[in-house]
């Protein structure tokens, strides 16, 4: 089974590329986030014509999530018990929740496409709606991987947090003035792996960005950031053969931002009776 996450940013505008990269790489689970669209602007018909099923989240032009799987998803939700919602100049409990977050099951593997909230600065409130949102998801990842260890469990997305000191290589982004690699953004980031979860591709891939700024030819540059993860819990996390960056996919006419991330597990019927696709 191979299972990736991609923040496509803005689906509508990459879609050829997506499945392209999908069926090129024989890829049966994709996650992805900033979708940037309805459910009903989705491009569904390309992921179709390529053999996939898409279960969708969004709510307007900005945010947004995804899945598309070539086999049936299922227990399709559409956020986790506790998440914060956001609306600029409105504090209290009731902020609308934003399409961060949708979670399926697919062969018996738990998947989340997640889009963590940016932070924007320091100093803004949509930087402690970060820490906070990332609270919640660490809360639910604790409970779920508790009641259901036998369960492969998996947290995919772009995770706007640079943890280690070696993801980050844009000289913009520095401690202390930004967000992505602040010590509470960090701290939240290892207190989630430590409620159950662990980043399973580092151990493979240790170096690698999989985001570059489309000003400043930071991609030509190689000035990037280590932003997008695939958090497992102990039974994905021992079905794990591989792991991939397609750092390629930032190349091209009209990428995205970010690239790919893949992982193949060993999980799954070998018996593979899925129809052709040409």
């Amino acid at each position: 089974m191979r299972i990736a996450t991609w923040n496509v940013n803005s689906i509508r505008a990459r879609v050829a590329r997506t499945v392209d990269w999908m069926v090129r790489e024989d890829v049966d689970v994709l996650a992805m986030q900033e979708i940037k669209c309805k459910p009903e602007q989705f491009p569904i018909e390309a992921f179709e014509e390529a053999g996939y099923e898409v279960a969708i989240h969004g709510l307007n032009q900005w945010n947004g999530v995804a899945i598309a799987s070539r086999s049936p998803i299922g227990e399709v939700e559409t956020s986790f018990p506790g998440m914060p919602g956001f609306l600029k100049g409105l504090e209290g409990p009731d902020q609308p929740q934003e399409a961060r977050a949708i979670g399926a099951t697919v062969n018996g593997v738990r998947v989340w496409s997640l889009y963590v909230p940016n932070g924007r600065s320091l100093d803004d409130p949509h930087y402690t709606y970060k820490l906070d949102w990332l609270a919640a998801l660490t809360e639910y990842t604790r409970a779920e991987t508790s009641a259901r260890p036998e369960v492969p469990f998996a947290l995919m997305g772009d995770f706007n947090i640079a943890p280690l000191d070696e993801d980050n290589g844009d000289p913009a982004v520095v401690e202390g003035q930004t967000t992505h690699v602040s010590p509470a953004e960090r701290q939240a980031f290892f207190t989630l792996e430590n409620a159950g979860v662990t980043d399973v591709v580092r151990p493979r891939i240790p170096e690698g960005y999989t985001y570059w700024d489309y000003k400043q030819l930071k991609f030509p540059r190689n000035e990037g950031l280590r932003i997008d993860f695939i958090l497992g819990s102990a039974a994905f996390a021992e079905a794990v053969t591989d792991a991939s960056i397609h750092r390629n996919e930032r190349k091209g006419d009209a990428p995205s931002d970010h690239v790919p991330v893949l992982v193949d597990l060993a999980i799954g019927d070998d018996d593979d009776d899925r129809p052709m696709i040409f």
